[in-house]
């Protein structure tokens, strides 16, 4: 089962694609966006937690939450302000949900968003999902795992390469909707003309290196180049759900465009 978005035509195109993989029959991640202006894009992947109940619930409530909360806050507060808000929003939303049913307790998330807002881009995150920066060249990842291996690494107890193979690359120390008030990341950066911002969950980038990501994401358009990716993660058996979203930068370095938008189509396959 896959499912895919598609943004053609746009000042900020981006296309957004998740799978099932080749093992599962259900698909625990979820992906959506929000285009508020021309150069307004937010896009958001989230992971269920896997041998939780609820693990579907949990990820599309948490982009469903953020992308509606962040649609009707006020826009004085500015996009980083939304975002986090709007994150936090969701978080209580899985929390207070678990609590309530039964068969949902202890259901939670990962959740990486990011707006980008002309010249700026505004992250929050929680979690093993990523958000990278692809730019002349270079991969940069921009978000900090939550793992247990992940910390490990940081505080160099283990190496980088024991990391990708440590027993606890999957065990998450942060999520949406284990606590009431959620620690989530809050990341801004300047963005510039041929920038491509990279969203995925650990099954695309558990399969695939980061040189691997960086040659998919400047392979084509937004959604050939997902498409790409989501194929490539597959060929090499992805047993997990497999998501990823990219967006191209637009315009003069520094300054995003603010004509061409001739249209939005949203498209699911």
């Amino acid at each position: 089962m896959s499912a895919e978005k598609v943004i053609s035509d746009h000042a900020l195109p981006f296309a957004m694609l998740s799978d099932a993989g080749t093992e599962r029959s259900d698909n625990e991640d979820a992906c959506g966006f929000h285009v508020e202006t021309p150069t307004h894009v937010l896009m958001a992947v989230a992971d269920g937690v896997s041998g939780e109940e609820g693990g579907e619930i949990a990820s599309q409530t948490a982009i469903d939450v953020t992308i509606r909360a962040y649609r009707e806050s006020p826009m004085s507060w500015g996009p980083a302000k939304r975002l986090f808000r709007a994150a936090q929003d969701a978080n209580i939303e899985i929390h207070d949900r678990a609590l309530v049913v039964t068969e949902l307790r202890g259901m939670s998330t990962t959740l990486t968003a990011v707006v980008v807002d002309g010249v700026n881009a505004h992250a929050a995150h929680v979690g093993d999902s990523r958000l990278y920066l692809i730019r002349e060249g270079r991969c940069i990842q921009k978000t900090k795992d939550h793992t247990v291996a992940a910390g490990r690494r940081r505080m160099r107890v283990v190496s980088a390469e024991r990391a990708k193979t440590h027993p606890g690359r999957s065990t998450l120390t942060r999520s949406l909707g284990r606590e009431l008030i959620a620690a989530i990341d809050r990341i801004t950066f300047a963005v510039q003309d041929r920038d491509i911002l990279l969203l995925c969950s650990d099954g695309l980038y558990n399969v695939l290196s980061d040189d691997e990501l960086m040659s998919g994401a400047l392979g084509g358009e937004s959604a050939i180049a997902c498409q790409e990716l989501v194929a490539a993660a597959k060929a090499r058996g992805a047993p997990d759900n497999v998501t990823v979203a990219i967006l191209h930068v637009r315009g003069a370095p520094g300054v995003a465009p603010t004509s061409g938008w001739r249209g939005l189509l949203g498209r699911w396959g």
